[in-house]
């Protein structure tokens, strides 16, 4: 029974609704400040450019577009630039053969750029080099910011949306539309300002440093030459038998071949189901190859007698000249695998991996972050065989390093290293090995 001083709840029906929270205005769209500038392709137009850059300050914004699902080659179609006192602007290298005078323009000023591994090397490819550069991706990697594209970053530290339409567009098409060189003007139109905002909360986390480190290993930063790029095929999981593998690889490796003769990406020669279909069904004559369900592009017919030769090849190949199932490599087997092949091994990477996840937590950002997977894996898989722990440290530090982690990882990451190592080593009484998870 309810107590007569206390009013009586009204009935549901009765309360009248909480207003709704009013939605917050969406973010302003990122403009062009400057207007858009003509693209330079003139001799004329380049040097005016590089009078611009060499006399604007401060760091130099870099941006490249390449023609990705389009081209075979990972060349620049557009370069944008924007420098304080020197404006932004759009060179299409493909008018040039090379770009020396830009480069010596830009001198020795740092370099901003968002994702810089992804530019990096189509830049160096037109004579293009930093002195030094800043990452706004990588330093929101290392900051914690759980998205770091672009426009996530210009929205979260800035405030302001950016058009993102014209990310996936074929670059290498002249002349150029007007929104697509709006759109790539925009991505320097705000590096400055981004770099700013986040060198100073680097400084602020203690994480300047690393941040420096980071930046300076990007410099020479190659791409991983891809080994056996094929098993990257689409579907191959579905491939039953060393032969049938064996075509997928033939057939991957004629595309690849022709793409690049004409420049355009595998994909539009032939896509990976088409291989897949003809590597399943092993046919060896045209009208057997091209009367597959599947088996369709543009350059199957084209190229009907090319397909079917290599898989004749194929089909007369020994067994011992096939590839296998499983790749050979010089590293570690995979993680799902340690608990059999080496308990005591797997303990170890266990309980690195529990510690990393918590220097992750307490530095705010990612594991990988801290240090590269496979660096930790190798390290584990085959550590040194000393047990004491400073010469242990001291070995799993130059061990690191060979890898090429970065000082401030060594630093941070050996100590628990050298405890997951130490600790795996213990023997575990009465107990199986923890599994250890896949990756």
């Amino acid at each position: 029974m309810s107590d007569p001083q206390e009013p009586a709840e009204p009935a549901a029906e009765d309360v009248p609704e909480a207003p709704a929270e009013p939605e917050a205005p969406p973010a302003p769209l990122l403009t062009l400040r400057d207007g858009l500038s003509a693209v330079v392709d003139t001799r004329a137009q380049l040097e005016a450019t590089c009078e611009a850059v060499a006399g604007g300050t401060g760091p130099v914004a870099i941006d490249a577009e390449r023609a990705s699902g389009y081209r075979y080659s990972n060349r620049a179609y557009l370069i944008q630039l924007r420098r304080e006192g020197a404006g932004t602007h759009l060179v299409d290298p493909a008018a040039f053969d090379g770009l020396p005078l830009l480069q010596e323009a830009i001198g020795d000023a740092e370099w901003i750029l968002h994702a810089a591994t992804q530019d990096l090397p189509c830049l160096r490819d037109e004579g293009l080099s930093p002195a030094a550069l800043f990452d706004t991706e990588l330093a929101g990697r290392l900051l914690g910011y759980p998205r770091v594209g672009l426009a996530t970053l210009v929205e979260t530290l800035l405030g302001q949306r950016m058009k993102k339409e014209h990310s996936a567009v074929d670059w290498s098409t002249r002349p150029l539309p007007r929104p697509w060189l709006e759109y790539a003007a925009l991505d320097v139109e705000v590096l400055l300002e981004l770099r700013h905002l986040l060198a100073e909360e680097l400084e602020a986390t203690g994480k300047a440093e690393w941040a420096r480190q980071e930046f300076d290993a990007l410099r020479s930063f190659e791409p991983t030459p891809r080994v056996d790029a094929w098993r990257r095929t689409s579907g191959l999981h579905k491939i039953r038998g060393r032969r049938s593998l064996g075509a997928v690889k033939a057939l991957w490796e004629l595309r690849d071949e022709i793409a690049e003769q004409r420049d355009v990406t595998p994909g539009r020669i032939l896509p990976d189901s088409a291989i897949t279909v003809a590597a399943t069904a092993l046919p060896t004559d045209k009208a057997s190859l091209l009367g597959l369900k599947g088996f369709h592009g543009r350059g199957a017919e084209r190229y009907s007698s090319r397909w079917v030769a290599a898989l004749q090849q194929v089909a007369e190949m020994p067994e011992e000249h096939l590839p296998t199932r499983q790749p050979r490599t010089d590293g570690p087997p995979p993680p799902r695998a340690w608990a059999d092949r080496d308990p005591v091994a797997a303990r170890r990477l266990q309980h690195a991996r529990d510690a990393m996840a918590a220097l992750a937590e307490e530095h705010g950002m990612p594991a990988e972050q801290l240090l590269t997977p496979d660096y930790l894996r190798r390290t584990l898989w085959t550590p040194p065989r000393t047990r004491d722990a400073e010469a242990l440290a001291e070995a799993v530090g130059e061990q690191l390093t060979g890898y090429g982690a970065r000082p401030w990882q060594v630093e941070l990451v050996t100590p628990l290293l050298v405890a997951a190592i130490l600790h795996g080593d213990e023997p575990v009484p009465d107990s199986e090995p923890e599994d250890v998870p896949a990756d």
